[in-house]
């Protein structure tokens, strides 16, 4: 009876502890950026980006002047000449 009691026992699945989840960090998700500068939008508007000012073409051949890297996750922001 015995053995019949620990072949049960040994055959039950054995579930597994995983450790606890850690929450995500703050400042891990949210990038802190230092060293930018203001500028003026085409739209009229001023930003503040981190990157630098770089000449990217149009669709119609031209060169357009653009901040990089602005602020609200934006990639690039059209500049007022």
């Amino acid at each position: 009876m015995k053995v019949l009691a620990l072949a049960l026992l040994f055959s039950l699945p054995v579930p597994r502890l995983a450790p606890p989840a850690r929450p995500i960090a703050e400042t891990a998700t949210k990038h802190t950026r230092k060293g930018g500068r203001w500028y003026f939008a085409a739209n009229g508007h001023a930003v503040y980006c981190y990157g630098p000012v770089m000449y990217v073409t149009e669709a119609q051949g031209g060169l357009k002047r653009v901040a990089t890297f602005c602020q609200n996750d934006q990639p690039m922001v059209p500049l007022k000449d």
